[in-house]
């Protein structure tokens, strides 16, 4: 049990008890032995989420998401054994009071996983794709003196959900949302804009995806511990040093595809590269290339499409970029339709001056749509994870 009252223990408090009890994460097989009585006690994660996500929260110096996640309790070989069609949690608007907010879901929660999953929910992340030189990249993980300069990147703000975003891009992009869990899903809504500029044109290009976790439930201030009055009634040992500062920065994914393996699985149209990435095809549907992390950890899916030499078009109404799936994405503003003709134009050109091989030289756009992880890694990377962040 902890200590419920006016003087209760900060999050970076917390968070260290947290740190001390997750010996199990990321263990695919759960040795008992490897666990403390306090990390497979319900009542103490039933506590801890209740400091850090409910009762904290007018003190917490921030506005968090009001959403609080709930994961229902393993059974056997699932979730729930009753109703195959039931999501492995749950969600809830937050309340003062954590019992009565969960109401007669109390006894289906899972407390631990329920913790971990709002610590991952409620902590801010930012995706960074960019095009950088194949060749400098090389030098550069060999250990070579090489800076790592991007041709061009794209940063942008994603949010994590157990939730996965499902795009039917021949449908005008109609979205499908369907429970993820225990995977993670940061998914790019706008990803036809957001990336419409990433466009291979080079041999030597190679596409890059970091993702980065910033801010927010894992990066606790140590201010507010020292300014707690609570920090010596504290239950369990605080190691203060343990914890990272607020403003620590972490990547969680980072994983580059070359243009070649690119343009290989585009050609094919249904091909696979080892573990690295696999593309497949639909009737109707545009390109979509599914990367694998280092490792197999991890999931990028992409939607890949050529970009159109609007030389060799005829003049007459914009139509959007058609890739050899076929798919729009939707009308497109004047405004907008100009900026991409531009684009396309510049993107050939690019290409007819770099190409030095008899195969035609065809630029591709690389639109990220989500990236998936098993919410154990980010948990573990958010709590222990020491190496820097990759630069990019």
């Amino acid at each position: 049990m902890l200590p419920i009252g006016e003087e209760t223990p900060s999050r970076f408090e917390l968070l260290s008890m947290v740190k001390k009890h997750s010996n199990l994460l990321g263990k695919t097989t759960v040795d008992e032995q490897d666990a403390s009585d306090v990390e497979m006690d319900g009542q103490f994660w039933h506590d801890v989420f209740d400091l850090y996500f409910v009762r904290g929260k007018e003190s917490r110096g921030r506005q968090d998401d009001d959403l609080i996640f709930f994961v229902r309790k393993w059974r056997g070989h699932g979730f729930n054994d009753n109703d195959e069609g039931l999501a492995p949690y749950f969600v809830r608007r937050w309340a003062p009071e954590l019992d009565k907010l969960v109401g007669e879901s109390l006894s289906e929660v899972d407390w631990r996983r329920s913790f971990y999953l709002n610590m991952i929910a409620h902590t801010s992340y930012s995706v960074t794709v960019a095009i950088c030189s194949h060749h400098a990249l090389i030098n550069h993980q060999a250990g070579q003196d090489t800076p790592l300069s991007p041709i061009y990147k794209v940063v942008k703000t994603v949010y994590a959900s157990p939730s996965r975003v499902n795009f039917h891009l021949d449908s005008k992009k109609e979205v499908e949302t369907t429970p993820a869990y225990p995977d993670i899903c940061f998914a790019i809504d706008d990803f036809d804009s957001t990336f419409d500029a990433v466009v291979l044109t080079d041999t030597d290009h190679c596409y890059c995806v970091l993702l980065n976790a910033l801010d927010g439930a894992a990066f606790p201030s140590e201010k507010d511990t020292n300014d707690s009055s609570s920090s010596n009634k504290l239950p369990l040992r605080v190691d203060t040093n343990s914890l990272k500062s607020k403003n620590s920065k972490l990547t969680l994914f980072s994983g580059f595809v070359s243009y070649q393996m690119v343009r290989d699985a585009y050609d094919a149209g249904s091909s696979r590269f080892g573990s690295l990435l696999s593309i497949g095809h639909s009737s109707g549907k545009t390109d979509r290339l599914s990367m694998k992390g280092p490792g197999g950890r991890g999931e990028v899916e992409v939607a890949v499409s050529g970009v159109v030499d609007q030389s060799k078009q005829e003049s007459g109404p914009f139509s959007p970029v058609i890739s050899k799936g076929g798919f729009g994405l939707g009308s497109i503003v004047r405004k907008a339709a100009a900026v991409a003709s531009v684009a396309a134009k510049n993107a050939y050109a690019a290409a007819a001056s770099t190409s030095s091989s008899d195969e035609e030289m065809i630029p591709l756009k690389c639109c990220l749509m989500s990236i998936t992880l098993p919410w154990e890694h980010i948990a573990y990377d958010l709590l222990f994870k020491g190496s820097p962040p990759v630069k990019l």
